[in-house]
């Protein structure tokens, strides 16, 4: 998967940018950068603040076949750690279904939204949210992260081409995550061990190849939640 970056000051969300090139034909790829989002989102429809100093990209991706690979978030999110670490960024976690953790804080979350032709996939467009050198929101301080706090003088423009990079290569990828991804995914997995409430109650026990969540239940079934792409709309 390649393409060009476009580079854009202030936009509403790159995702929604991204939907437009897409549907006028955009290549497998193309990615799109913002300096500031003024309605980005995260997944269920959250907003999520997108202040200047964060990093806020969305990649076209065009998948072969006629649904979206297995365990796509997932991936993108071990890609996207791997190229935070390359950074100089440690302990960066992945908390199932999309998002980025370190020290139990958020840093940054996945969101990869489906468009259908009929009954035919029409592409993906996978969002990158990351707050780098941003201003937190401060009902958020407790529960979010900066990069620019583990790594000084991280900056959004000098990290958005490893970071694209790293969301077009687990793009291409299909099929279930293989044998080193799910290794990685065991050393970063931020809820395993934990008590969860919901989506299942019982205790979070891995996640499986397909990137699918397994909670042991009270009653010792496993049961295994699965995540598609946030939204599945047709054209």
């Amino acid at each position: 998967m390649s393409g060009r970056i476009i580079w854009l000051d202030r936009v509403a969300s790159t995702q929604d940018v991204i939907h437009e090139l897409a549907a006028a034909g955009g290549e497998d790829g193309a990615a799109v950068v913002a300096v500031e989002q003024t309605a980005g989102r995260g997944s269920r429809g959250r907003a999520w603040a997108s202040g200047r100093g964060g990093l806020w990209l969305s990649v076209l991706c065009r998948p072969p076949g006629a649904a979206p690979p297995e365990a796509l978030s997932i991936r993108v999110a071990l890609a996207v750690a791997g190229a935070l670490e390359e950074a100089g960024a440690a302990g960066i976690m992945v908390k199932w279904p999309n998002d980025l953790m370190v020290a139990g804080r958020k840093l940054g979350g996945i969101l990869a939204e489906a468009r259908w032709v009929g009954d035919r996939l029409g592409w993906i467009a996978i969002g990158v949210g990351l707050n780098v050198s941003n201003t937190l929101p401060l009902q958020l301080r407790d529960a979010a992260a900066a990069l620019a706090d583990l790594v000084p003088g991280a900056r959004a423009s000098d990290l958005a081409p490893a970071i694209v990079t790293a969301v077009r290569s687990a793009g291409a990828a299909a099929g279930p995550l293989d044998e080193v991804e799910q290794d990685e995914l065991a050393r970063r997995d931020a809820i395993a061990g934990r008590r969860l409430v919901s989506p299942v109650a019982g205790t979070a026990a891995g996640i499986g190849p397909d990137g699918a969540l397994r909670v042991r239940r009270d009653d010792g079934v496993v049961e295994q939640v699965k995540v598609g792409p946030a939204v599945a709309a047709s054209l």
